[in-house]
């Protein structure tokens, strides 16, 4: 199931089976399908991005290796509006020499701010790697500061 909502970036879609939440990302689908799932994850992102929701409350599944399943369990622990490094979340896995491997993981995640990968920076604060580009996760920052609207 595929639902396309709007939101102060652009048109996202969130990706369901019955049971949870499996995708999100920038763009629109073809089709939209109606669940209250659906319905739940559109409404809590509205109230993310108007700053009524500091975390998502929602059944997810995301799909990936056993490592990428640790470092996205470890950004769903990142508060909204803090950053961490990719070498502080490898070395928060145990992996202090994985900086490199968790952006891939991070490259990889199927749930764009639900978990949120745009939360974690280069060593030195600045703005490396994202998917959506460095606009768009600079953006999320913004969102995740409430600055953005």
């Amino acid at each position: 199931m595929e639902k396309t909502v709007t939101t102060p970036l652009g048109p996202v879609t969130i990706v369901a089976d019955r049971h949870s939440v499996t995708g999100l990302w920038f763009g629109r689908c073809n089709q939209s399908d109606q669940s209250p799932l659906l319905e739940e994850a559109g409404k809590q992102l509205h109230q993310w991005f108007a700053g009524q929701r500091t975390e998502f409350n929602l059944p997810i599944n995301p799909r990936g290796t056993p490592f990428q399943l640790r470092v996205w369990g470890q950004l769903l622990k990142i508060p909204r509006g803090e950053t961490r490094s990719y070498g502080q979340v490898a070395a928060a896995l145990g992996s202090p020499g994985a900086a490199r491997a968790v952006g891939r993981a991070c490259g990889a995640n199927p749930l764009a701010i639900i978990i949120p990968c745009h939360r974690v920076v280069g060593a030195g604060g600045g703005l490396t790697g994202f998917t959506g580009g460095l606009e768009l996760k600079q953006q999320l920052l913004a969102a995740d500061r409430g600055d953005l609207l």
